[in-house]
């Protein structure tokens, strides 16, 4: 009897459970209608006078005696900010939770204490979301481009699950050190489609984002289910012509970690704060997170404190904004035609087929402007099942019509009649197989050039 009421329950919490999770276009709206939230570097770089410290750093620097994060919470309500999100690992890979995964931990330090825990508890005490950062590259764990084991990505999905498992609803996961020119860790060593699946397996409400936007095109959800750019890396979104729900990010001070001169040293200004980011880009679908640095007490100092009150003073949340348009469902997938032999018609000398799937949306294959109606296409190196293709044009949009087809048993078979004036072209279709995939230009306005030929078989 027993065991059959605790399978009810079982069943009735998944009951409520399913009834519960959104659909991404709403998850999508409830961030950006979030606008405003706090960003907090908070790791071993704090102690170290660097963002990028020592990896083998021992755990005994790390003793915030003072640590209070219900001071960052109402320092982030002052500025009528919604949500904190916390560095739980930087890329020194130094975890600032109660982690089973490894020794190099704030439980290995003096301090001993949960800070993530106590984060999340002090933030939702003012009523404020939680979302959380976490950085793939990991140089203690010599987590690496090219030395990536098997053991590495069970340890980062077994961090994953503990954060996703262990304090509570957690709106976002914004995840770094991935797929960028620095880490060099590609999607294919760390299978961001795993990732993705098994974060929303554990928290299916929970918005994943990786901070790449430098890469992708603006057009279009690659890998995220938020588009994301860090302006002190040069990456500024349109807020002209933005048509994605995205997130846009800047330190308070002079950079993410805290700094010894920080305590003596100006902010930014907060009514640039306001009037250049957190107003224009709430009207183009961005939401806006201000980096604040706690000290090595494990307190924010006063200069950031008082900017985040006048910040609090000069804006209040509006209402009546432009609701998010719905976009395509992100591509998550590895490119299964990534750097595959490719062929062309006619091309530009310095612009051939190789160029359209080179993992680099900076280079591209440029038809010559002789040939009226060019065609590309990619194998795949042998019969493979697929059920996307994503067609990424160099500039403004050329191609007006097209076809797409596909070679199996050596015969080529129309896949798909395509007329998409977006620069990105997605095209998702019942799962064929094939060992290339061939682009036909029907009619296009001015040069026809293709910056990216993604081809990709997607989890049903």
């Amino acid at each position: 009897m027993k065991k059959t009421f605790l399978l009810l329950l079982c069943c009735l919490a998944v009951q409520i459970s399913m009834a519960q999770v959104k659909s991404l276009h709403q998850l999508q709206q409830e961030f950006v209608d979030l606008r405003f939230g706090m960003f907090i570097h908070f790791n071993m770089p704090t102690f170290a006078d660097e963002d990028w410290p020592d990896p083998d750093a021992s755990p005994e620097l790390f003793n915030p005696t003072k640590m209070d994060c219900r001071q960052w919470a109402k320092a982030a309500k002052s500025a009528n900010m919604t949500y904190g999100c916390l560095t739980t690992k930087h890329h020194s890979g130094f975890c600032i939770w109660d982690t089973k995964t490894t020794d190099y931990s704030v439980m290995s330090s003096p301090f001993k204490r949960d800070v993530v825990k106590e984060y999340a508890d002090a933030f939702r005490a003012e009523g404020l979301k939680v979302m959380l950062y976490y950085s793939i590259l990991d140089t203690h764990h010599r987590l690496r481009p090219n030395h990536i084991t098997r053991e590495h990505i069970e340890m980062i999905k077994e961090q994953l699950r503990e954060l996703l498992t262990n304090y509570g609803e957690i709106t976002a996961i914004i995840i770094d050190g991935w797929d960028a020119p620095w880490s060099r860790i590609s999607y294919d060593e760390v299978p961001f489609e795993d990732i993705y699946y098994l974060i929303k397996s554990i928290q299916p409400n929970c918005l994943v984002m990786d901070l790449n936007a430098a890469k992708y095109p603006a057009e279009a959800l690659f890998y995220g289910d938020i588009k994301s750019y860090e302006q002190g890396a040069g990456q500024h979104i349109s807020k002209e012509k933005n048509q994605l729900p995205a997130l846009s990010c800047l330190p308070l001070q002079a950079n993410w970690f805290w700094k010894t001169s920080f305590p003596t040293t100006d902010v930014k200004d907060p009514a640039q704060m306001v009037n250049d980011n957190i107003v224009p880009m709430g009207k183009a679908y961005c939401n806006f997170i201000l980096n604040v640095a706690p000290n090595r007490d494990g307190l924010m100092d006063e200069n950031a404190l008082e900017a985040l009150k006048k910040i609090g003073k000069m804006w209040k949340k509006e209402s009546n904004l432009p609701q998010v348009p719905e976009a395509p469902a992100p591509i998550i997938s590895s490119n299964l035609a990534k750097n595959q032999l490719a062929e062309s018609s006619w091309s530009n000398d310095s612009a051939i087929m190789d160029f359209a799937n080179d993992d680099d949306f900076g280079s591209s294959w440029w038809s010559n402007w002789r040939v009226k109606q060019p065609w590309i296409y990619v194998t795949l190196g042998r019969e493979k099942a697929f059920n996307m293709v994503v067609i990424t044009e160099a500039g403004d949009p050329q191609i007006e019509e097209y076809t797409l087809e596909y070679r199996a048993n050596g015969v080529w078979k129309p896949l798909l009649e395509g007329n998409s004036n977006s620069r990105v072209k997605i095209h998702r279709f019942d799962t064929v197989w094939g060992d290339a995939v061939r682009f036909n230009v029907v009619k296009a306005k001015g040069s026809v050039s293709v910056a990216e030929f993604g081809v990709y078989c997607e989890r049903k």
